[in-house]
């Protein structure tokens, strides 16, 4: 019996494994009309996108709690595909519960603005491979230059420059060097020392 078994596993296995190479999508259902469900959020790490989640109110995020990873999480709201660049609004993630394998964000009151969006408003003074700007309560102003952009326990940024003439200048962003950018550079400086 278990011989006859194995051959039925040898002639089925070559047609299983094909799964491996589906392409992820849609499982039994259609597309959403775009932005129809605002309250979706793409949970990302780095710039990619780890998990989905969803607004319980316009400061909490709830997820699966096994979404949490090292480093430094963000919220991208107002995305229909994540392959196409729009005018998005991706949160620093302040403070992490989790229950079970239920994790709330509490989302900081700054938004991370995107490249595109940045790159308008200061033109050739922002790079974007190496610089990411902010919007919302408070900022950075004069003596501030150096300090940490945090997202929960992490340092993101490091405060580079905002606008000359007014600190909390709704029009301008505040602008910060991207720290991952720049994090083989630190980290082969601080060996040294080890």
């Amino acid at each position: 019996m278990i011989i006859i078994y194995l051959v039925l596993l040898g002639f089925l296995l070559p047609h299983l494994s094909f799964s491996a190479s589906v392409k992820v999508g849609i499982v039994n259902g259609t597309e959403a009309r775009p932005h129809s469900r605002p309250y979706m959020v793409s949970i990302q790490k780095d710039g990619r996108h780890v998990c989905g989640g969803f607004l319980i109110s316009s400061q909490f995020v709830l997820t699966a709690a096994h979404c949490k990873s090292d480093g430094a999480l963000t919220v991208l709201a107002g995305v229909h595909d994540l392959t196409k660049k729009g005018d998005t609004m991706r949160f620093c993630v302040k403070s992490y519960y989790q229950q079970a394998d239920l994790m709330i964000l509490e989302v900081a009151n700054v938004k991370l603005m995107s490249d595109d969006v940045c790159q308008r408003q200061w033109g050739q003074e922002y790079l974007n491979s190496q610089m990411m700007c902010v919007y919302g309560y408070g900022g950075s102003c004069k003596g501030d230059s150096g300090g940490p952009l945090v997202c929960g326990d992490t340092a993101v940024g490091v405060t580079y420059f905002v606008s000359m003439y007014n600190c909390n200048d709704p029009d301008r962003f505040n602008v910060y060097t991207k720290i991952s950018a720049f994090l083989s550079w630190i980290k082969k400086i601080t060996r040294r020392s080890d």
